[in-house]
């Protein structure tokens, strides 16, 4: 360290155009702010901060700058607008991406109740696991015993948010987190716990025959496994009796009798005797991934989970708003700029985009519009030139790596 500190620094030139981003000192508690050179591809500041005030002072000794490019921050937004109005404004292309797919979640929570109730349309795609293996029973109780403690927080969150509580308010009285408290005031139906992740499985290239089998009436797992043994299955039985245990329409000669007595039974026209299984729904993050996805992209599970919640009209119309923003920000900073026939047919693109989305009556998709017109001009320049701030976004990859050797803030001035 006393090597480095005695080495001279290299002399920097005034910069044309920047990139700014903020960056963790220690995460969610103390944070910074990096500045870094577009056109020599080096960061050229380290900012105490990532304060407007901070900022502005940075910039009151470079109002030369012809570009600033940013996140959606309003903070560097309002500074540079202050500061340097000549300067043109970009938002970066990865946080619009970003921002819609948040959009997309938050929307997604409110609406997961009625996307779950939704059927599973039939269609003639190669079968898939739709859902991981059950678990023990044990498992399965504590699951549905923590869901009932969920059913019940929620339905609390809402008597006492329809009462005109606050979200603070009901957060100390639960108590739960207030983003817990937010999320449940704004959800129709009780939360579900998260789904399991499908993992890879032997008996994935098999479950075309194992659903035709299933379909004739075949039930028997070990005649299932000795089948599959002759088509060139390598696995065991156990992964067979796991995937036919929630498929079965009605219960295995080897069930023990505790089982079948714990086991409701549903009553009624054409009813098997054992309980409907209702197919999962991913949450809403996963969801929202899924609606980003260009189609060709998407894996069978994939279509087959976007085909299912686009029954629902509001889902079907936020999504190809969602696919069509998409689109235009991809395709941004690859064919032409603002003055070329690309980019004019890119503006008017993104003109009509809004239009659509304000007259969509989604109020997700109406907030992110008003969200985008607030700062239309560097939106607009980020559809029409090259210029994005993922140099920035580079450098800070770099500077937790420095960070880290440098003890936190103690290497600050040696980081600059």
């Amino acid at each position: 360290l006393r090597l480095t500190h005695a080495a001279p620094l290299p002399g920097v030139a005034r910069p044309r155009a920047i990139g700014v981003d903020d960056w963790a000192w220690r995460r969610g508690r103390a944070w910074g702010t990096l500045v870094v050179d577009l056109d020599r591809h080096r960061a050229i500041d380290l900012l105490p901060d990532r304060s407007s005030a901070t900022f502005e002072a940075w910039l009151r000794s470079h109002t030369d700058l012809e570009i600033v490019a940013r996140d959606r921050s309003t903070g560097y937004a309002r500074a540079a607008q202050a500061v340097v109005p000549r300067a043109q404004q970009v938002a970066d292309r990865w946080h619009l991406l970003l921002n819609a797919r948040q959009m997309l979640e938050r929307w997604l929570v409110g609406a997961h109740a009625r996307l779950r109730a939704l059927p599973v349309p039939t269609g003639s795609a190669a079968p898939v696991r739709d859902h991981a293996f059950p678990r023990s029973r044990t498992d399965q109780a504590a699951a549905r015993e923590a869901q009932r403690w969920r059913a019940v927080r929620h339905a609390e969150v809402q008597r006492r948010r329809a009462a005109g509580e606050s979200i603070m308010a009901i957060a100390r009285a639960i108590p739960l987190a207030p983003g817990t408290v937010r999320r449940y005031a704004s959800m129709d139906g009780a939360p579900e716990g998260g789904q399991r992740r499908i993992g890879p499985s032997q008996l994935d290239p098999w479950l075309s025959h194992l659903e035709r089998r299933r379909a004739e009436g075949c039930e028997n797992g070990l005649q299932l496994l000795r089948e599959l043994r002759e088509l060139g299955y390598a696995g065991g039985s156990r992964q067979i009796h796991k995937w036919l245990q929630s498929r079965r329409t009605k219960l295995a000669i080897t069930t023990p009798r505790r089982w079948r007595d714990a086991v409701p039974v549903v009553t009624g026209p054409g009813s098997t005797g054992l309980p409907a299984r209702r197919a999962r729904l991913p949450g809403s993050k996963v969801l929202a991934w899924i609606m980003t996805l260009a189609p060709d992209r998407l894996s069978p599970t994939d279509g087959a989970l976007l085909a299912r919640i686009v029954q629902d009209p509001d889902t079907a119309t936020l999504h190809g708003l969602v696919q069509r923003f998409v689109a235009l920000v991809r395709e941004a900073g690859t064919k032409g700029n603002g003055s070329s026939a690309h980019g004019i047919r890119r503006l008017e693109a993104f003109e009509a985009w809004i239009v659509e989305a304000k007259a969509s009556g989604i109020r997700a998709a109406q907030t992110f519009a008003s969200g985008l017109v607030v700062d239309a001009a560097a939106v607009r320049t980020a559809l029409t030139t090259p210029w994005s701030n993922a140099q920035a976004e580079g450098q800070i990859t770099k500077l937790k790596s420095i960070k880290r050797l440098m003890y936190g803030r103690a290497g600050f001035d040696l980081l600059r």
